[in-house]
């Protein structure tokens, strides 16, 4: 971690208002991406947005250099902001079990690469929140489908078809997106 960011870390830990709007000038933008990922329109980002403030800066003081870094920290505490936020406003509804999806291909890099970053948050947010949830903890998060499970409360099958679906779902949508250029 820099130094200037592990000073400012210690610094809002311990109440300072000025670290604390640093840290917000730095990362802002990259936890609100985090949020319109998670959220289905900038109305809920903005709620998980507020949520993730409150826990990242409640919590400050639980963060620990030496288990990585506090980009990385905060993202998760804004996962979690965000996880919290759909299973309060009855996302869980809509995870199906369904048999798993037979072998999708993957969605073209060729494609992907002509994307911009917010013409895929504005997909990914079209997804149906159960689906939206597991491709971005899976692709975007890093999180295997047993943590999915877990921290879900899902069967590691419905994992699976929710990502398999979300795909098929984008690959449609990013497809109809260039056949209409």
């Amino acid at each position: 971690m820099p130094e200037t960011e592990h000073i400012l870390v210690k610094q809002a830990a311990k109440g300072s208002e000025d670290a604390v709007r640093q840290l917000y000038k730095m990362y802002d933008r990259y936890w609100f991406r985090i949020c319109l990922r998670y959220g289905g329109s900038r109305f809920e980002a903005d709620d998980i947005f507020q949520e993730g403030l409150l826990a990242v800066f409640k919590d400050v003081k639980q963060f620990n250099p030496e288990k990585g870094s506090f980009k990385g920290w905060s993202s998760k505490v804004f996962v979690n902001a965000a996880l919290r936020y759909l299973k309060k406003n009855q996302w869980q509804q809509s995870f199906t079990d369904i048999n798993l999806a037979q072998n999708y291909e993957e969605l073209s890099e060729g494609i992907l690469d002509q994307l911009s970053a917010k013409e895929l948050t504005a997909l990914i947010q079209q997804l149906p929140s159960g689906y939206r949830v597991v491709f971005n903890m899976y692709v975007l998060e890093g999180y295997k489908h047993k943590e999915i499970a877990e921290v879900l409360n899902i069967n590691i099958g419905t994992s699976k078809s929710q990502l398999s679906k979300a795909k098929q779902i984008l690959r449609n949508k990013i497809e109809q997106l260039f056949l209409n250029e």
